[in-house]
């Protein structure tokens, strides 16, 4: 792949910082009362977990957890790296995270005792592990595989392929179901797409779902694109997740001044899980409009696990893409705008 032009590395940048934007104006609403259509959420922290303001939970915390790894310049598809990432997830749940989703609390405790009494590959038992949870739960295509995909994104600019099977197999660290896996894969390549072309195309990756599943996925698309967005709630399942931050990028104006904030207001108005649905928005946003259409106050006050701030997120995403498509290993410089301003 050739070079990343100035724009291109912006919109990379954007990718986490929008994530935990997203992610931390949501927090407060978690399965609350969300703002209503004339209010702006607010980044005051509280919710689930206690959180600080500003502070973002397992949604940016795990993506950061593999943007680690992508920024190493690993292939996800290995199993080395997903090794890595699976070791990531364990650093975080052993740190006691105040906020974890049941599946996911459930696959990673079950590994940790698994590797603490066999030993083995840690993403070899982690998926194992997950396999076994989706046996014995009916329902376990749920929303923390997909919260987390964009930065396997980072990690493959550069091959839509290698990319579809990379968000499959980070996505079966703990979530099996076929379902979970084709909600990364779509929107991990809506993602690569729009930091490459700079346009919001989730359709794009129907062909890096199965077949037997491609008609039904591009139904759930089509209707998430018109009506209110509100009718995506509860967004527990990976599709009604995927379908309500598809919903509130719709339902915005399409314009670099404006739909990364709008966007994400509209996210946390749907209610529910409000932090999930706003920081899966927030990769797509921030893969269209690039970290300098992210409001300096809110990149000033996202912060969260492993100690990481909103600055450290655009450095650790420029350095996931520089190993795509070489050069240096910086944060390139990164503009804001001065009339991007939280309302």
């Amino acid at each position: 792949m050739t070079p990343l032009t100035a724009a291109q590395h912006d919109r990379a940048a954007g990718v986490l910082l929008a994530t935990a934007a997203g992610d931390a104006l949501g927090v407060p609403y978690e399965f609350a009362r969300p703002p209503a259509a004339d209010e702006l959420a607010e980044m005051t922290g509280g919710g689930l977990g206690g959180f600080a303001p500003g502070e973002w939970s397992d949604d940016t915390a795990m993506a950061v957890a593999i943007a680690e790894v992508a920024a190493t310049g690993a292939d996800l598809t290995r199993d080395d790296a997903l090794d890595e990432v699976a070791l990531g997830f364990l650093r975080w749940y052993d740190d006691g995270p105040a906020d974890i989703g049941v599946q996911t609390s459930a696959v990673l405790g079950a590994t940790r005792r698994s590797l603490a009494r066999d030993g083995g590959r840690p993403a070899a038992v982690m998926t194992l592990e997950a396999a076994t949870y989706a046996v014995e739960h009916a329902h376990s295509a749920g929303n923390g595989a997909l919260m987390r995909t964009a930065p396997v994104a980072l990690a493959h600019l550069d091959d839509r392929a290698r990319l579809a099977r990379a968000a499959r197999l980070v996505a079966r660290l703990t979530h099996a179901d076929p379902l979970a896996g084709d909600a990364c894969v779509l929107w991990s390549e809506a993602i690569r797409v729009a930091v490459v072309d700079g346009r919001t195309d989730v359709p794009a990756g129907l062909d890096l779902v199965p077949t037997e599943r491609r008609e039904q996925w591009a139904t759930w698309l089509e209707d998430a694109g018109t009506g209110p967005a509100d009718r995506f709630n509860p967004n527990g399942f990976t599709v009604t997740a995927l379908q309500a931050a598809v919903a509130a990028i719709a339902a915005t104006a399409d314009t670099e001044d404006r739909q990364l904030q709008d966007a994400l207001h509209a996210a946390v108005r749907i209610g529910n899980d409000t932090d999930t649905v706003a920081a899966i928005a927030g990769g797509l946003l921030g893969a269209r409009w690039g970290a300098g259409a992210v409001p300096q106050e809110w990149r000033r006050a996202v912060h969260g696990w492993p100690g990481r701030d909103g600055d450290d997120l655009v450095a650790l995403a420029a350095r996931a893409v520089s190993v795509v498509v070489g050069g240096d290993d910086g944060a390139p410089e990164v503009p804001t705008r001065s009339d991007h301003c939280a309302p």
